[in-house]
């Protein structure tokens, strides 16, 4: 599905253990894997000050990553001194990437808001599609259960659909990565649509949920035409809880979803499904950016 990425860690998220699964990482059809980490540089009276036995032994941490690589793929480990969005977007544009890894703990909107993330920030400022992965997983998993996870990042993908512009842009993201993926690692998608259970009027229920199966099975047939296979499943309820629910039930790699900027003021006053979702969801999160598109 994505053939170069860009693993961004502090060290504290778990993603430098990526390192020594680059052979597994591959097999998900990754061809370029940039490994970066990013240094801030504090300022005083006399400038920024560089600690150049930092830099090398981050990249000593990370020089893992450099032993093991399969034929007919290139790993590089980079260390950056800077702001780490500015270098990240940097370094996506620099070597072509089209997925990010990020590392994001479970945070509710407000501790966002004032202890800021570099995830959120990214989600507005670039097209590049990221893969959110929480560091309370990927800390906890075995060597063999992190293997087996790299082999299979997006191989089954939970897509929550509604009709609306988002989800519309991401059937077409996901059609397109369908269409030029060499090897089939994205095999299957979930298609879930939750009809809110506000409505009072049962007639006009069932009717939403008639309709919303309908328009299913019109965007699984788009995606079957591409050799996908596609289940549906129309839900009553909270979205994003049920979304939630649906990805234990289902055996899903990730849950793909894209959203439309809201202003910052409005974050606050006014719920987003996806941004909700990014943040809540401790499954891995494909995110796509629908007002950022190239």
């Amino acid at each position: 599905m994505f053939q170069h990425c860009l693993i961004c860690t502090d060290f504290s998220d778990g993603l430098h253990r990526l390192t020594d699964f680059v052979p597994d990482l591959a097999s998900s059809g990754l061809k370029r894997i940039v490994f970066l980490h990013i240094i801030s540089v504090w300022q005083d009276g006399r400038g920024s000050r560089i600690d150049e036995e930092q830099i090398a032994a981050a990249k000593e941490r990370l020089s893992a990553a450099l032993t093991s690589v399969p034929e007919g793929v290139e790993v590089k480990v980079e260390v950056a001194l800077g702001r780490p969005v500015e270098k990240i977007l940097r370094a996506v544009e620099t070597h072509q990437i089209d997925v990010v890894f990020v590392g994001t703990p479970i945070r509710s909107l407000l501790e966002e808001k004032i202890l800021g993330s570099t995830s959120a920030a990214l989600t507005k400022l670039m097209s590049t599609p990221l893969i959110v992965l929480r560091p309370e997983l990927i800390t906890t998993y075995t060597r063999e259960e992190l293997s087996l996870r790299c082999r299979h990042l997006w191989r089954y993908l939970l897509i929550p659909y509604n009709d609306g512009k988002a989800a519309r842009y991401l059937i077409e993201r996901i059609k397109e990565y369908a269409k030029k993926q060499p090897e089939k690692h994205l095999k299957q998608c979930m298609l879930v649509w939750v009809v809110s259970d506000g409505l009072r009027e049962k007639v006009l229920t069932t009717h939403r949920l008639q309709e919303a199966q309908k328009k299913l099975e019109s965007v699984k047939a788009e995606l079957e035409a591409l050799g996908l296979e596609v289940n549906t499943e129309v839900r009553q309820g909270n979205p994003l809880l049920e979304i939630l629910n649906a990805a234990l039930y289902f055996d899903i790699s990730a849950i793909a979803i894209a959203t439309d900027r809201q202003p910052d003021w409005l974050e606050l006053a006014v719920p987003c499904f996806a941004r909700d979702l990014l943040r809540r969801s401790w499954f891995p999160v494909l995110f796509f950016s629908a007002d950022r598109q190239n």
